[in-house]
């Protein structure tokens, strides 16, 4: 496999294999058509599929957010567009009310196939109100999933499951990864051209070690990465677990991981009260194994504070490799 892509480039070309694959797809959010979208990856496709398809909405994500329930109950399957997942708050109760829960009330005789996208995270100043990453707040719901892909070849094939799903799915795509020219990080990587699915639910590893487990999504695991070839200088062999999908979790690989090396770290971008690093904690807990067999555990998170606009300040708050690193050597 030779071809490589950036994030944004191997999403926007999932978008286009679906719009051109399936007729009810449509695209809508704000400023997706000539714009683009915030981050460029719907660049081109208004052009190539009309406005009827990939719609610029008003700045309402309650409307639009409750309009894609409308839509996918008439047949359609909408894949819509946040600006930024803090924004998303505004269309909670189309998200939290609706979306998650209408197929439970109807005893499955409403299917809901919305995609959410939206990008997530922070480390480039953008203050507390642009900066958030809140997948636990969307994993805490029944009835959503929640896919946070770390590289261009799982963002494509999650992507390219998600939309078969006939349930709704939010889909979070960091700002560092996304590798457009006005963002400090970005990452590229070989993607087929053809369409592809990553299955929902399964973890990978990302690098194999055995004294100390990191457990990570999104750019929390190149975080990891940096953290885990640093420790090697202090002699630990670190392995790192990229979950890829927050809910439905994978346990188990969580579980292996932490049987081997016995020392565990969560890498969580979000706030530390209520979220993914607890919910790993309560997964090593509740089995006999991983608790007999468990010496350590440690999270790295955001310490319950919203996200500084003052780099420093936000270098202090949020993940770091320095951190990490850290959290490992008190581990060993």
């Amino acid at each position: 496999m030779n071809r490589e892509l950036y994030m944004y480039e191997a999403i926007n070309e999932a978008l286009r294999q679906l719009l051109e694959a399936d007729h009810h797809v449509v695209l809508l959010g704000e400023d997706i058509g000539q714009m683009g979208g915030a981050f460029w990856v719907t660049r081109g496709l208004q052009d190539a599929f009309g406005k009827d398809r990939v719609i610029d909405t008003p700045i309402s994500e309650a409307g639009f957010l409750g309009m894609s329930v409308g839509m996918a109950m008439g047949g359609l399957r909408p894949i819509v567009e946040i600006q930024m997942i803090d924004f998303a708050l505004l269309g909670m109760d189309a998200i939290g009310n609706h979306m998650a829960k209408l197929s439970y009330m109807s005893g499955g005789q409403i299917r809901l196939p919305i995609v959410i996208r939206a990008p997530i995270g922070g480390y480039y100043g953008d203050a507390a109100q642009q900066s958030q990453v809140l997948y636990g707040i969307f994993a805490h719901f029944p009835g959503l999933k929640v896919l946070v892909p770390s590289d261009p070849f799982d963002a494509k094939g999650l992507l390219l499951q998600a939309a078969r799903e006939d349930s709704p799915v939010l889909f979070l795509e960091h700002k560092q990864l996304y590798g457009v020219p006005f963002m400090a990080y970005g990452t590229r990587g070989p993607v087929p051209e053809e369409p592809y699915t990553v299955p929902i639910g399964k973890a990978k590893v990302a690098r194999e070690g055995r004294d100390v487990t990191v457990v990570s999504v999104g750019y929390g695991v190149h975080l990891a990465l940096e953290a885990a070839e640093h420790a090697k200088e202090f002699g630990a062999d670190v392995e790192v677990i990229d979950l890829r999908s927050l809910k439905p979790l994978d346990a188990e690989a969580v579980r292996t991981s932490a049987l081997k090396s016995r020392r565990v770290v969560v890498v969580d971008e979000d706030y530390r009260s209520y979220g993914l690093s607890g919910e790993i904690a309560a997964v090593l807990e509740e089995d006999n194994a991983t608790r007999t067999a468990m010496q350590a555990f440690a999270r790295v998170a955001n310490p319950d504070v919203p996200v500084p606009f003052s780099e420093p300040l936000e270098q202090a708050v949020l993940p770091s490799a320095d951190r990490i690193l850290d959290a490992i050597k008190e581990l060993m």
